[in-house]
């Protein structure tokens, strides 16, 4: 097997709600290596490449609202399997039914509507992993 990266994004809920350290020791916990580590402040541009196949969704422009809400801590972590292992990891989307020993489970909140506002993400392939740690680490 070889290392893979990942993108790892705390997204600006958990940003606002001092949650960056936890979630970080947590996926370095699992034995992943920090390779990268930065927040930012998001630009339209930015959101538009990195959720450019979700353009057009119902969900797409509150996504992108939100992102740019406030900061962001972008990452990249290495790994035997990092890609899944961050996964599962944080979580389903939707912190009401994910796991108890998840970030989102135990960390999450129900916004109700807003399902966006789930603390993080992670990149779902290495393509996307390698095609989003471009955008947010040009």
């Amino acid at each position: 097997m070889s290392t893979e990266r990942t993108l790892v994004l705390v997204k600006p809920d958990g940003v606002k709600r001092q949650l960056t350290g936890s979630i970080l020791a947590r996926v370095e916990a699992k034995g992943y290596r920090l390779a990268e580590l930065k927040q930012v402040t998001a630009t339209r541009e930015i959101l538009e490449a990195h959720y450019a196949e979700h353009a057009g969704k119902p969900f797409y422009e509150p996504l992108v609202d939100f992102m740019l809400s406030g900061p962001v801590v972008a990452a990249i972590f290495e790994g035997e399997r990092v890609i899944e292992g961050f996964r599962s990891l944080a979580g389903t989307t939707d912190p009401t039914t994910a796991a108890p020993g998840t970030i989102r489970g135990d960390f999450g909140r129900d916004w109700g509507e807003k399902v966006q506002q789930n603390l993080v993400h992670g990149s779902d392939s290495v393509d996307s992993a390698e095609r989003e740690i471009g955008i947010w680490f040009s």
